[in-house]
């Protein structure tokens, strides 16, 4: 049976200040940083700018079909709005090959700055070189680039976020439990870390086996069909980790259609809307909370800083945490983020 817990309570109303900052300083909040909203729109000629003057910024996104990457896009555009900034998005719609095309469009446009979140962190190196050769500053979140030069990357540390989840299974199943993982794209360094960091922690509990782990490329309905046949072949299962919460949805579909849904404790990953009400419905007992929105204003913040002169961090680490069903209706997923490393 399912066992609920406490949630853990973590401190996470901090906001990003990204400009001249260096390692090991403490996070601070966006109010302490207003100054110089208006300096990088005031740049009248060159690259970027319109010919009222205003500054664009190309996005290139991986997915728009995922509701973690549409707050990503919202919160960029949200923050570019509040500085004049015009934003021209892109959906690569999870291909690579799409995502090149688009960047190359992008380059076309000479925009002030390309800020991408990538499809596979491989395949957008000869993009990320293109904008270097262009001489774009590339700016990179959530899923970094293999290679090229970008000048800042923003993101969530995906190792803790795998390890954070097999730790909240071992604790709520008594560190004793058969586990299943579903993997997301494996292009991407997002999805080799989470399963680096949970393969790393949940070997630290001898009891807790892990039956089946399969790729189910952070795609709803792939998870479903997925799960339908790691349900057929294991007939007891106590655990669910899903690297992102709309694999965690897809399999929860699966889980209830089989009348399992009370034998399996589920984690998933990002803390989106359709999965807080799922923990609120008790079909999820827990996510880790990664704020998209919160990630897309930060990384439109470091853009802005750079663009307006200011020294910007080369690497920002955000802060993550396990929600339990218990917290979901205190839940806030427009929170704002807290830096908890920067170099």
């Amino acid at each position: 049976m399912k066992k609920n817990f406490a949630a853990m309570a973590m401190a996470a109303g901090m906001a990003l200040s990204l400009a001249a900052c260096s390692s090991g300083s403490s996070a601070t909040t966006a109010a302490d940083t207003k100054g110089a909203e208006s300096s990088a729109a005031a740049q009248s000629s060159g690259a970027g700018t319109d010919a009222k003057g205003d500054v664009m910024i190309g996005l290139s996104m991986n997915t728009q079909t995922n509701p973690f990457f549409v707050s990503v896009q919202q919160g960029v555009k949200d923050a570019a709005e509040r500085y004049g900034i015009e934003i021209v998005a892109t959906d690569a719609q999870d291909d690579p090959a799409t995502q090149a095309k688009d960047i190359e469009n992008l380059i076309a446009m000479k925009p002030a700055a390309i800020i991408v979140d990538t499809c596979d962190s491989d395949a957008i190196i000869p993009s990320i070189e293109a904008c270097n050769e262009a001489g774009i500053p590339v700016f990179t979140m959530d899923r970094r680039a293999n290679g090229g030069d970008v000048v800042a990357h923003i993101g969530y540390d995906a190792v803790k976020s795998g390890a954070m989840a097999a730790d909240y299974l071992a604790k709520a199943l008594g560190e004793k439990g058969k586990i299943v993982e579903l993997q997301g794209i494996m292009g991407s360094n997002v999805a080799q870390d989470r399963h680096q960091g949970f393969t790393e922690e949940i070997k630290k509990y001898p009891e807790m086996k892990v039956v089946q782990s399969e790729v189910a490329n952070f795609d709803r309905s792939t998870a479903m069909s997925v799960m339908e046949n790691i349900l057929s072949a294991n007939p007891e299962i106590d655990g669910l980790y899903a690297a992102n919460d709309e694999m965690a949805l897809g399999a929860v579909e699966a889980i209830e259609a089989a009348g399992r849904l009370d034998e399996i404790t589920i984690i998933g990953c990002d803390c989106i809307d359709d999965t807080i009400d799922a923990m609120k419905e008790g079909k999820i007992e827990a996510s880790i909370s990664e704020p998209p929105y919160g990630l897309g204003v930060s990384i439109l913040e470091a853009a802005h800083g750079y663009l307006a002169g200011d020294k910007v961090s080369k690497t920002v680490i955000l802060g993550n945490r396990v929600l339990e069903a218990a917290d979901a209706d205190g839940y806030d997923s427009k929170r704002e983020v807290e830096i908890v490393s920067q170099e």
